[in-house]
């Protein structure tokens, strides 16, 4: 990736060359990029994710993007790819749908996606509920500081979390993670009400400094779903930013497994 600072742009601003287009980039949050369509798009303005990010000769480079920075948004992109599926699953007053904890995609999967694109086409309804994305090391370690005192308690729990905040450079094995993660996901759904394990994981999003940007018309977001460091890896949720209301209209988003797809 080639990179070059632009002197009319704050110093977190750059211009990113791929392709043959330049990209006005913006690290707005703790991790990731956010981009838009190319300085002189051209006939590529309308989708610029296809025609130029994911053609053939640049598609690996700008893999290799989304893994090295764990999240990257690409904004105001209009597609008319048929390769996209709604997102599924339900949410209830008295229970959260699946969508709702944290999770890489494909996790019942011996091979998880490597890239997952959530995207919000063009539509008559705006989206009020957030996807939340954050590292999965700092997922674990929310989760376990947010966890009521009267839960910590169970098993190994507070062992765990002093596993990793006492001696972060030795944290228990990554391997591990998936099940203690269940663990307190299981525990938490089984302790706490739907809207008071709503609020749990609204603190989770706030202590892991998850990205909980609203979205915005012709948004995609493509999450680094299994990166070699299992540590580096994303994980992400539908969050809920307030307590749920009832029949609430919202827009609905669409994703696929955008590595997997040659």
């Amino acid at each position: 990736m080639e990179t070059e600072q632009t002197g009319t742009l704050d110093c977190e601003s750059q211009i990113l060359k791929l392709g043959g287009h330049d990209f006005l980039i913006s690290r707005p949050h703790d991790f990731g990029i956010v981009m838009d369509r190319p300085l002189e798009a051209g006939a590529v303005a309308d989708d610029y994710l296809h025609q130029v990010l994911l053609r053939d000769d640049v598609r690996d480079c700008f893999l290799d993007i989304v893994d090295r920075e764990g999240l990257v948004v690409c904004k105001n992109v209009r597609s008319t790819e048929s390769s996209y599926r709604k997102v599924r699953g339900k949410s209830s007053h008295g229970k959260l749908s699946q969508a709702e904890y944290y999770h890489h995609d494909g996790c019942s999967c011996p091979v998880k996606p490597r890239v997952v694109e959530i995207r919000m086409p063009h539509q008559l309804i705006a989206r009020n509920i957030a996807t939340a994305i954050a590292p999965f090391r700092s997922v674990m370690v929310a989760m376990l500081r947010a966890l009521p005192a009267e839960i910590l308690v169970h098993g190994e729990l507070q062992a765990t979390l002093d596993q990793f905040t006492c001696s972060p450079a030795d944290p228990p094995p990554c391997e591990s993670w998936d099940r203690i993660q269940g663990r307190i996901t299981r525990l938490v759904r089984r302790e706490l009400d739907a809207e008071s394990c709503r609020a749990y994981f609204r603190r989770v999003d706030a202590l892991a400094s998850a990205y909980v940007e609203p979205w915005e018309m012709g948004e995609s977001r493509l999450i680094c779903n299994n990166h070699e460091n299992l540590a580096e890896t994303m994980q992400h949720r539908r969050s809920y930013q307030t307590p749920r209301s009832s029949a609430e209209a919202n827009g609905s988003l669409v994703k696929r497994w955008t590595a997997e797809e040659l």
